[in-house]
């Protein structure tokens, strides 16, 4: 017994103690508003949750609130599930209606054009995966460089941090993502 709790102590020493991994110039907790408290994965600071929802939406719509920074989708019956999300930090928020063009699992990421202009830094490229400022799952906003995607932040849902993307834990979007097709018309109000 006391063998058993020195090894679960050790074993937790070693993960408190263990930083995230930090590459030579380049820490790719930086490239999308991550930060020093970096984790991987983890629960959303605002848990999922069915709600009453009144409005013009067909059952299957996606509405997002991005000064409320909350993502539901229209359920049958005057009810939604609301999700927590992170939104575009000032100058990077948006509006409009689109659709889901693709639909991706754990996606590869190539920083567009306008954000490699501000951060050169960032790699050309980024292969899906854990590290991956997309997370797990990613839904594409027509032919906007917009997305509704993962996450290995989750202390930045509830945030204004991203350039204009709609960002959830991994859970969450994991779940969104097996709710909805390709075509789902998504609304944005800012």
């Amino acid at each position: 017994m006391i063998r058993t709790l020195a090894s679960l102590l050790a074993a937790a020493l070693l993960i408190v103690g263990a930083g995230p991994a930090r590459a030579e110039g380049f820490d790719s907790r930086d490239i999308m508003g991550g930060g020093p408290n970096f984790r991987l994965g983890g629960a959303s600071p605002i848990p999922r949750q069915t709600v009453s929802f009144s409005g013009p939406y067909a059952p299957g719509t996606i509405f997002i609130d991005t000064a409320e920074r909350r993502l539901y989708l229209i359920l049958p019956n005057g009810q939604a599930l609301r999700y927590g999300i992170g939104v575009g930090r000032d100058g990077f928020r948006w509006s409009g209606v689109h659709r889901i063009s693709a639909k991706k699992e754990w996606p590869g990421w190539t920083p567009p054009s306008q954000m490699l202009a501000r951060r050169p830094d960032l790699p050309r490229y980024m292969p899906g995966g854990i590290d991956n400022p997309l997370g797990a799952r990613a839904m594409y906003l027509g032919s906007t460089l917009y997305r509704i995607h993962g996450s290995n932040e989750p202390e930045t849902i509830g945030q204004a941090v991203s350039s204009g993307c709609f960002r959830m834990t991994n859970d969450d979007v994991k779940d969104l993502y097996d709710r909805v097709s390709v075509g789902t018309t998504v609304v944005v109000k800012n």
